[in-house]
């Protein structure tokens, strides 16, 4: 189990130190044509359409897992396998919804 940790591990940190390496060698003090700002927009506009549609029907699948959650943490009648279950759910689906919703703010900061 501790392999796979640590595999996945090392593929998020290379794909991090791959993805830096692209972001240290663009000239962001390029100056921008009107032109290009357009053609920008033109295709960032539906891409940001279907990453707003994938943020909402995430947060409402979100909160359908984390009301199972509390449900089985509330019938775990003692049982600490059931309880450590329901709170890694809960725990996961929170972080999730910090990631999905906080991308932007993280990309605004990184570019602008």
């Amino acid at each position: 189990m501790k392999q796979k940790h640590l595999a996945l591990l090392g593929l998020v940190f290379f794909v991090t130190v791959i993805a830096v390496q692209f972001v240290l060698a663009v000239d962001f003090n390029q100056p921008i044509s009107t032109q290009d700002k357009a053609t920008f927009d033109q295709i960032l506009t539906p891409v940001m359409k279907i990453y707003n549609m994938a943020k909402y029907i995430s947060t409402a699948i979100a909160v359908v897992v984390l009301l199972f959650a509390g449900i089985g943490f509330i019938t775990s009648a003692g049982n600490p396998g059931k309880r450590e279950q329901a709170k890694n759910i809960a725990m996961y689906v929170i972080i999730g919804l910090v990631i999905i919703w906080a991308a932007p703010l993280v990309v605004n900061f990184i570019v602008g």
